[in-house]
């Protein structure tokens, strides 16, 4: 399947929907189907692919519910609105910058005042009270111990279940502080997220500005398992801190986030190999899949991917593990028609980089946990419980006879 282009004309948008102009434009005039000016032809516009596949799709639907059912709630019918990402096919917006260009120029509280507010410029307002230094229970894994840190604090914050969005925000800045001093076994401090990272990590220079790259690249990728699970437990007027803790779970799963801990050993079992495309073969002739390559929406290469890779050739190119992890992308590509994706490229990140085991997970899910309240304060201001149903498919219903009749 080739990627086709975003915005189509009116001609094509009324060929796919098989109804006429009129209707098309009583569609837009109703907000089912977005339009803008044609660039260099402002009297001409142009429809959104999106918006006129999903309106073909619901009419082809009400003929045939059960099919709907199927698929709604697997890579199908997106079934709740949200303004904050754009997945095109070849590209990843966030409120309409793309977020490749905002990776490169933006810094982590830049990107999450955007995500939350839609403005880059509300963080000074959010940023304010600090949670108090946070346990550490050295012995628990990352996501075990954030999501015990996260309950103690909800319990002590008397302002947990205030809803508004300028106090979700509040709360959704604690929040990535009390997860990045988890990850950095420290206290809460001044310096910003990376920045944390990076000293415990033992990182400088350039390393700094690429842990943050890599930050807003993960912060949000529209309705994934783990934001759709934010957005239930938000529907149901649970505290943002409660949010995340679902998140996480949801995140850690070895079929999303988790994914990239399934990468990252991969990686460490090539390593040892001398001919990595021979390894490669021999992985995929014992029907084991490639870890980190190919993803549903992106057809032609997960941009996130791309750009971390991109930077990492900018500044690593002499590394030997760059090396490396370059000859297994080359190789596995090679054998499977696949692109790297995320999940690839954070622990090809971090064996560059020589981050500690399990980092590529926090790192996705430090970055994750921005669009995890964004969901959640675009779910609190709809103000709607999230309750799909089922279509029973178990054993019949009996009638049985009255015995007392």
């Amino acid at each position: 399947m080739t990627n086709q282009p975003p915005w189509i004309s009116a001609a094509e948008a009324s060929r796919l929907l098989g109804v006429s102009r009129t209707t098309l434009y009583a569609y837009v005039s109703r907000g089912f189907i977005r339009s803008q000016p044609r660039p260099g032809s402002p009297r001409d516009r142009i429809y959104a692919r999106d918006d006129v596949e999903r309106m073909r799709r619901r009419t082809e639907e009400r003929r045939d519910p059960d099919k709907a059912r199927a698929r709604a709630l697997q890579w199908g019918l997106p079934i709740l609105e949200s303004a904050i990402t754009l997945i095109d096919g070849s590209h990843l917006y966030y409120r309409g910058h793309d977020a490749i260009a905002l990776s490169r120029t933006r810094s982590v509280a830049d990107v999450a005042s955007l995500i939350w507010t839609g403005s880059f410029d509300s963080i000074a307002a959010i940023a304010h009270a600090a949670p108090d230094d946070v346990l550490d229970e050295a012995d628990l894994p990352f996501v075990a111990r954030a999501q015990a840190v996260l309950a103690a604090t909800a319990a002590r914050d008397p302002m947990a279940f205030d809803l508004r969005t300028a106090s979700v925000a509040s709360a959704g800045w604690r929040i990535l502080q009390i997860l990045t001093a988890v990850a950095a076994h420290s206290k809460v401090a001044a310096a910003t997220t990376e920045e944390t990272l990076a000293r415990a990590w033992r990182l400088r220079g350039r390393s700094v500005d690429t842990m943050r790259t890599t930050l807003v690249l993960c912060a949000d990728h529209e309705l994934n398992v783990s934001s759709f699970t934010a957005r239930c437990v938000a529907s149901a007027g649970s505290h943002p801190y409660a949010v995340v803790i679902a998140g996480l779970a949801a995140l850690e799963g070895p079929k999303h986030g988790g994914a990239s801990a399934r990468a990252e050993a991969m990686l460490t079992s090539l390593r040892r190999q001398r001919r990595v495309d021979v390894a490669i073969a021999e992985r995929l002739r014992r029907g084991e899949s490639l870890e980190g390559f190919g993803h549903p929406l992106y057809r032609r290469g997960d941009p996130r991917a791309r750009a971390i890779l991109d930077l990492l050739q900018e500044h690593w190119s002499k590394s030997a593990e760059l090396a490396f992890v370059t000859s297994v992308a080359r190789a596995a590509t090679a054998a499977s028609g696949e692109q790297p994706n995320l999940d690839f490229a954070l622990a090809a990140l971090a064996r560059v980089l020589q981050l500690p085991d399990g980092s590529p997970l926090v790192l996705f899910a430090i970055g994750r946990s921005i669009g995890w309240i964004g969901h959640a304060i675009e779910q609190y201001a709809a103000d709607q419980l999230i309750r799909p149903r089922a279509k029973y498919v178990g054993v019949a219903p009996k009638h049985e006879s009255n015995a007392y009749s």
